[in-house]
Protein backbone atom coordinates (compact mmCIF):
# COMPACT_ATOMS: atom_id res chain seq x y z
CA UNK A 1 0.00 0.00 0.00
CA UNK A 2 1.21 3.49 -0.83
CA UNK A 3 3.22 4.96 2.04
CA UNK A 4 2.75 2.02 4.40
CA UNK A 5 6.48 1.30 4.58
CA UNK A 6 7.58 4.89 5.06
CA UNK A 7 5.99 6.01 8.32
CA UNK A 8 8.30 8.52 9.95
CA UNK A 9 10.56 8.85 6.91
CA UNK A 10 10.11 10.14 3.37
CA UNK A 11 8.24 7.90 0.98
CA UNK A 12 10.66 7.38 -1.88
CA UNK A 13 9.22 7.56 -5.40
CA UNK A 14 11.15 6.83 -8.61
CA UNK A 15 9.88 8.08 -11.97
CA UNK A 16 11.21 6.03 -14.87
CA UNK A 17 11.14 8.23 -17.96
CA UNK A 18 10.67 6.23 -21.14
CA UNK A 19 11.86 7.94 -24.36
CA UNK A 20 9.17 10.21 -25.84
CA UNK A 21 7.38 10.38 -22.47
CA UNK A 22 4.70 13.04 -22.11
CA UNK A 23 6.02 16.01 -20.15
CA UNK A 24 2.67 17.28 -18.92
CA UNK A 25 1.71 13.94 -17.36
CA UNK A 26 5.13 13.50 -15.69
CA UNK A 27 5.05 17.03 -14.28
CA UNK A 28 1.45 16.62 -13.09
CA UNK A 29 2.44 13.46 -11.20
CA UNK A 30 5.74 14.54 -9.63
CA UNK A 31 4.88 18.13 -8.64
CA UNK A 32 2.15 17.31 -6.07
CA UNK A 33 4.66 15.33 -4.01
CA UNK A 34 7.13 18.23 -4.02
CA UNK A 35 4.40 20.67 -3.07
CA UNK A 36 3.16 18.36 -0.30
CA UNK A 37 6.58 18.72 1.33
CA UNK A 38 6.30 22.50 1.09
CA UNK A 39 2.76 22.94 2.42
CA UNK A 40 3.33 20.51 5.30
CA UNK A 41 6.81 21.84 6.05
CA UNK A 42 7.92 18.20 6.27
CA UNK A 43 9.96 15.89 4.08
CA UNK A 44 7.04 13.60 3.23
CA UNK A 45 8.29 12.49 -0.19
CA UNK A 46 11.62 12.02 -1.90
CA UNK A 47 11.53 11.73 -5.68
CA UNK A 48 14.11 10.66 -8.24
CA UNK A 49 14.06 10.64 -12.04
CA UNK A 50 15.41 7.54 -13.75
CA UNK A 51 16.18 6.59 -17.35
CA UNK A 52 17.03 3.20 -18.79
CA UNK A 53 20.75 3.96 -19.01
CA UNK A 54 21.23 6.94 -16.71
CA UNK A 55 21.45 9.39 -19.59
CA UNK A 56 19.12 12.35 -20.24
CA UNK A 57 15.80 11.47 -21.88
CA UNK A 58 14.01 13.24 -24.72
CA UNK A 59 10.36 13.94 -23.99
CA UNK A 60 7.73 13.89 -26.72
CA UNK A 61 7.98 17.70 -26.93
CA UNK A 62 11.67 17.45 -27.84
CA UNK A 63 13.02 18.73 -24.50
CA UNK A 64 15.85 16.80 -22.87
CA UNK A 65 15.44 15.95 -19.17
CA UNK A 66 18.34 15.12 -16.86
CA UNK A 67 17.94 12.16 -14.54
CA UNK A 68 19.40 10.93 -11.26
CA UNK A 69 20.53 7.57 -12.58
CA UNK A 70 19.70 4.40 -14.45
CA UNK A 71 17.59 1.37 -13.57
CA UNK A 72 20.18 0.02 -11.15
CA UNK A 73 20.01 3.27 -9.17
CA UNK A 74 16.34 2.97 -8.22
CA UNK A 75 15.83 3.26 -4.47
CA UNK A 76 12.11 3.55 -3.86
CA UNK A 77 8.97 2.20 -2.28
CA UNK A 78 6.94 3.26 -5.32
CA UNK A 79 7.95 3.36 -8.99
CA UNK A 80 6.02 5.15 -11.73
CA UNK A 81 6.83 4.46 -15.37
CA UNK A 82 6.09 7.51 -17.51
CA UNK A 83 5.15 6.83 -21.12
CA UNK A 84 4.10 8.85 -24.13
CA UNK A 85 3.92 8.41 -27.88
CA UNK A 86 4.91 5.26 -29.79
CA UNK A 87 4.95 3.28 -26.56
CA UNK A 88 5.22 -0.06 -28.39
CA UNK A 89 8.70 0.99 -29.56
CA UNK A 90 9.88 1.51 -25.98
CA UNK A 91 9.09 -1.84 -24.38
CA UNK A 92 12.60 -2.63 -23.16
CA UNK A 93 13.46 -6.06 -21.72
CA UNK A 94 15.77 -4.46 -19.15
CA UNK A 95 12.90 -2.39 -17.81
CA UNK A 96 10.46 -5.31 -17.78
CA UNK A 97 12.89 -7.44 -15.76
CA UNK A 98 13.60 -4.60 -13.34
CA UNK A 99 9.90 -3.94 -12.75
CA UNK A 100 9.24 -7.63 -12.08
CA UNK A 101 12.13 -7.72 -9.61
CA UNK A 102 10.96 -4.59 -7.81
CA UNK A 103 7.41 -5.92 -7.60
CA UNK A 104 8.64 -9.22 -6.14
CA UNK A 105 10.29 -7.17 -3.37
CA UNK A 106 7.05 -5.39 -2.49
CA UNK A 107 7.55 -2.16 -4.41
CA UNK A 108 4.37 -0.44 -5.59
CA UNK A 109 4.31 -0.12 -9.37
CA UNK A 110 2.47 2.60 -11.27
CA UNK A 111 2.16 3.99 -14.75
CA UNK A 112 1.51 7.39 -16.22
CA UNK A 113 -0.18 7.86 -19.60
CA UNK A 114 0.63 5.04 -22.07
CA UNK A 115 3.11 3.28 -19.76
CA UNK A 116 0.28 0.98 -18.65
CA UNK A 117 1.28 -0.90 -21.80
CA UNK A 118 4.73 -1.56 -20.28
CA UNK A 119 3.28 -2.80 -16.98
CA UNK A 120 1.02 -5.16 -18.92
CA UNK A 121 3.96 -6.44 -21.01
CA UNK A 122 5.81 -7.15 -17.75
CA UNK A 123 2.88 -9.25 -16.52
CA UNK A 124 2.27 -6.92 -13.58
CA UNK A 125 -1.38 -6.14 -14.31
CA UNK A 126 -2.73 -9.69 -14.39
CA UNK A 127 -5.69 -9.76 -12.02
CA UNK A 128 -5.64 -5.98 -11.55
CA UNK A 129 -7.84 -3.22 -12.90
CA UNK A 130 -5.97 -0.63 -14.92
CA UNK A 131 -6.52 2.34 -17.17
CA UNK A 132 -4.66 4.03 -20.02
CA UNK A 133 -5.12 7.09 -22.23
CA UNK A 134 -8.45 6.84 -24.09
CA UNK A 135 -6.72 6.84 -27.47
CA UNK A 136 -4.81 3.69 -26.52
CA UNK A 137 -7.69 1.68 -25.07
CA UNK A 138 -8.64 -0.11 -28.33
CA UNK A 139 -5.06 -1.18 -29.09
CA UNK A 140 -4.52 -2.20 -25.46
CA UNK A 141 -7.59 -4.43 -25.53
CA UNK A 142 -6.44 -6.02 -28.77
CA UNK A 143 -2.99 -6.80 -27.35
CA UNK A 144 -3.95 -7.69 -23.78
CA UNK A 145 -7.47 -9.14 -23.98
CA UNK A 146 -7.24 -10.84 -20.57
CA UNK A 147 -6.43 -7.66 -18.63
CA UNK A 148 -9.30 -5.58 -17.27
CA UNK A 149 -8.82 -2.07 -18.65
CA UNK A 150 -11.24 0.75 -17.89
CA UNK A 151 -11.77 4.25 -19.24
CA UNK A 152 -11.41 5.77 -15.76
CA UNK A 153 -9.16 8.74 -15.05
CA UNK A 154 -7.06 6.56 -12.78
CA UNK A 155 -7.16 3.19 -11.03
CA UNK A 156 -5.73 2.27 -7.62
CA UNK A 157 -5.71 -1.49 -7.16
CA UNK A 158 -3.53 -3.26 -4.58
CA UNK A 159 -0.17 -1.70 -5.22
CA UNK A 160 -0.87 -0.92 -8.87
CA UNK A 161 -1.49 2.71 -9.76
CA UNK A 162 -2.37 3.53 -13.35
CA UNK A 163 -3.61 6.78 -14.81
CA UNK A 164 -4.75 7.92 -18.21
CA UNK A 165 -2.20 10.71 -18.53
CA UNK A 166 -2.42 14.47 -18.82
CA UNK A 167 -3.89 16.20 -15.79
CA UNK A 168 -5.33 12.89 -14.57
CA UNK A 169 -1.83 12.25 -13.18
CA UNK A 170 -2.39 15.19 -10.84
CA UNK A 171 -5.65 13.72 -9.57
CA UNK A 172 -3.97 10.35 -8.99
CA UNK A 173 -1.11 11.92 -7.02
CA UNK A 174 -3.53 13.99 -4.93
CA UNK A 175 -5.61 10.90 -4.19
CA UNK A 176 -2.51 9.00 -3.02
CA UNK A 177 -1.45 11.91 -0.79
CA UNK A 178 -4.96 12.03 0.66
CA UNK A 179 -4.95 8.29 1.36
CA UNK A 180 -1.50 8.34 2.99
CA UNK A 181 -1.94 11.50 5.05
CA UNK A 182 -5.25 13.37 4.98
CA UNK A 183 -7.59 15.18 2.61
CA UNK A 184 -6.49 18.55 4.02
CA UNK A 185 -2.91 18.04 2.82
CA UNK A 186 -4.12 17.02 -0.63
CA UNK A 187 -6.48 20.01 -0.74
CA UNK A 188 -3.64 22.37 0.20
CA UNK A 189 -1.56 20.96 -2.68
CA UNK A 190 -4.52 21.33 -5.07
CA UNK A 191 -4.91 24.97 -3.99
CA UNK A 192 -1.24 25.64 -4.77
CA UNK A 193 -1.67 24.47 -8.36
CA UNK A 194 -5.12 26.10 -8.67
CA UNK A 195 -6.79 22.74 -9.22
CA UNK A 196 -10.16 23.59 -7.75
CA UNK A 197 -11.56 20.09 -7.47
CA UNK A 198 -9.80 16.76 -6.96
CA UNK A 199 -11.51 14.47 -9.43
CA UNK A 200 -12.57 10.93 -8.62
CA UNK A 201 -11.03 8.08 -10.59
CA UNK A 202 -14.33 7.09 -12.17
CA UNK A 203 -14.83 10.42 -13.93
CA UNK A 204 -14.65 10.40 -17.71
CA UNK A 205 -11.37 10.95 -19.55
CA UNK A 206 -12.77 12.75 -22.57
CA UNK A 207 -14.99 15.78 -22.92
CA UNK A 208 -18.59 14.91 -23.64
CA UNK A 209 -19.62 14.68 -27.26
CA UNK A 210 -21.53 17.95 -26.95
CA UNK A 211 -18.39 19.88 -26.01
CA UNK A 212 -16.12 17.93 -28.34
CA UNK A 213 -18.25 18.45 -31.45
CA UNK A 214 -19.85 21.77 -30.61
CA UNK A 215 -23.25 20.18 -31.28
CA UNK A 216 -26.22 20.14 -28.91
CA UNK A 217 -28.84 18.15 -30.84
CA UNK A 218 -29.62 15.20 -28.52
CA UNK A 219 -30.58 12.70 -31.21
CA UNK A 220 -27.51 13.44 -33.30
CA UNK A 221 -25.28 13.05 -30.25
CA UNK A 222 -27.01 9.76 -29.36
CA UNK A 223 -26.33 8.38 -32.84
CA UNK A 224 -22.67 9.42 -32.78
CA UNK A 225 -22.30 7.84 -29.36
CA UNK A 226 -23.67 4.57 -30.73
CA UNK A 227 -21.28 4.81 -33.69
CA UNK A 228 -18.29 5.17 -31.35
CA UNK A 229 -19.48 2.18 -29.32
CA UNK A 230 -19.92 -0.11 -32.33
CA UNK A 231 -16.87 0.34 -34.55
CA UNK A 232 -16.14 -3.40 -34.65
CA UNK A 233 -19.69 -4.33 -35.65
CA UNK A 234 -21.09 -1.31 -37.51
CA UNK A 235 -24.80 -0.68 -37.45
CA UNK A 236 -26.75 0.38 -40.52
CA UNK A 237 -27.91 3.97 -40.81
CA UNK A 238 -31.49 2.70 -40.75
CA UNK A 239 -30.87 0.92 -37.43
CA UNK A 240 -29.12 3.97 -35.97
CA UNK A 241 -31.96 6.23 -37.03
CA UNK A 242 -34.60 3.83 -35.69
CA UNK A 243 -32.91 3.73 -32.25
CA UNK A 244 -33.47 7.48 -31.81
CA UNK A 245 -36.89 7.66 -33.45
CA UNK A 246 -35.82 9.13 -36.78
CA UNK A 247 -36.04 8.06 -40.39
CA UNK A 248 -32.85 7.48 -42.36
CA UNK A 249 -33.60 10.63 -44.37
CA UNK A 250 -34.02 12.73 -41.22
CA UNK A 251 -30.72 11.40 -39.86
CA UNK A 252 -29.01 12.28 -43.14
CA UNK A 253 -30.32 15.85 -42.90
CA UNK A 254 -29.07 16.20 -39.29
CA UNK A 255 -25.55 15.15 -40.25
CA UNK A 256 -25.54 17.46 -43.26
CA UNK A 257 -26.82 20.40 -41.22
CA UNK A 258 -24.55 20.11 -38.17
CA UNK A 259 -21.47 18.26 -39.44
CA UNK A 260 -21.53 18.92 -43.19
CA UNK A 261 -21.11 15.25 -44.01
CA UNK A 262 -23.17 12.11 -44.51
CA UNK A 263 -23.64 9.69 -41.59
CA UNK A 264 -22.08 6.85 -43.60
CA UNK A 265 -19.00 8.98 -44.28
CA UNK A 266 -18.73 10.08 -40.64
CA UNK A 267 -19.01 6.46 -39.45
CA UNK A 268 -16.41 5.27 -41.96
CA UNK A 269 -14.01 8.03 -40.87
CA UNK A 270 -14.33 6.90 -37.23
CA UNK A 271 -13.48 3.32 -38.20
CA UNK A 272 -10.56 4.30 -40.42
CA UNK A 273 -9.08 6.60 -37.78
CA UNK A 274 -9.21 3.77 -35.27
CA UNK A 275 -7.49 1.53 -37.83
CA UNK A 276 -4.79 4.13 -38.41
CA UNK A 277 -4.03 4.26 -34.71
CA UNK A 278 -3.87 0.45 -34.47
CA UNK A 279 -1.51 0.31 -37.46
CA UNK A 280 0.79 2.88 -35.90
CA UNK A 281 0.68 1.72 -32.29
CA UNK A 282 0.45 -2.08 -32.48
CA UNK A 283 1.97 -4.99 -34.35
CA UNK A 284 -1.41 -6.64 -34.94
CA UNK A 285 -1.84 -8.28 -38.37
CA UNK A 286 -3.60 -6.06 -40.88
CA UNK A 287 -6.47 -8.52 -41.18
CA UNK A 288 -7.01 -8.41 -37.40
CA UNK A 289 -7.08 -4.62 -37.54
CA UNK A 290 -9.53 -4.72 -40.42
CA UNK A 291 -11.89 -6.99 -38.47
CA UNK A 292 -11.51 -4.89 -35.30
CA UNK A 293 -12.66 -1.85 -37.27
CA UNK A 294 -15.68 -3.48 -38.88
CA UNK A 295 -14.30 -4.46 -42.30
CA UNK A 296 -15.17 -7.89 -43.64
CA UNK A 297 -11.95 -8.43 -45.59
CA UNK A 298 -8.39 -7.11 -45.82
CA UNK A 299 -8.90 -6.15 -49.47
CA UNK A 300 -11.99 -4.02 -48.74
CA UNK A 301 -10.19 -2.43 -45.79
CA UNK A 302 -7.13 -1.65 -47.91
CA UNK A 303 -9.26 -0.06 -50.63
CA UNK A 304 -11.13 2.18 -48.17
CA UNK A 305 -7.94 3.06 -46.33
CA UNK A 306 -6.11 4.05 -49.52
CA UNK A 307 -9.00 6.22 -50.67
CA UNK A 308 -9.11 8.02 -47.32
CA UNK A 309 -5.42 8.42 -46.41
CA UNK A 310 -3.84 8.09 -49.88
CA UNK A 311 -1.68 5.18 -48.78
CA UNK A 312 -2.31 1.51 -48.10
CA UNK A 313 -2.34 0.03 -44.58
CA UNK A 314 1.03 -1.60 -45.29
CA UNK A 315 2.49 1.74 -46.36
CA UNK A 316 1.06 3.38 -43.24
CA UNK A 317 2.80 0.85 -41.07
CA UNK A 318 6.12 1.38 -42.85
CA UNK A 319 5.81 5.16 -42.43
CA UNK A 320 5.17 4.75 -38.71
CA UNK A 321 8.29 2.65 -38.11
Amino acid sequence: MFGSDSIGKPHRIAFVLVPEFTMIAFSACVEPFRIANRVSDKNLYQCQAISLDGRPVLASNGLSVNVDGGLDDIVAETVFVCGGIDIKDHVDDRLLKKLRRLSSHGVNIGSVDTATHILAAAGLLNGHKCTIHWENIPSFIEQFPDIEVTSELFEIDRGRYTCSGGIAALDLALRLISKQYDPATAAAVADQVMHHRIREGHERQRMGLRSRLGVAHPKLLAVIGRMEESLEEPLSCCDLAREVGLSARQLERLFRKYLATAPTKYYLDLRLNKARFLLRQTSLPILSIALACGFVSASHFSKCYREHFERTPSEERRVAV
